[in-house]
C-alpha cells in the first residue's frame, strides 16, 4: 500500500484500468476452468480496492482544501 500511496493519480489510474483487465480475463479463465491460480483473482479484487479506496481519500482531502 504504501508504494501505492507515492503514486500519481494518472498512474493509479492506468493500474487501475490494466487490473480491471485482468480480473476480466480471470473471469473467463475460471469460467472454462483454465484458471492456474485461484489466489490471484482475490489479490486483483484486493489491489482494485485498495486503489480505489486511496483515490476516495484523495478526492475528499482536495475537497476538504477547497472548502
Amino acid at each position: 500500500m504504501e508504494d501505492m500511496r507515492t503514486k500519481t493519480d494518472d498512474q493509479l489510474e492506468t493500474d487501475l484500468g490494466d487490473l480491471k483487465k485482468e480480473a476480466f480475463n480471470l473471469r473467463f479463465q475460471a469460467a472454462t476452468n483454465q484458471l492456474e491460480k485461484p489466489s490471484r483473482m482475490r489479490e486483483v479484487r484486493r489491489t482494485i480496492a485498495q486503489i480505489k479506496t486511496l483515490q476516495t481519500e484523495r478526492a475528499k482531502a482536495a475537497a476538504a482544501e477547497k472548502a
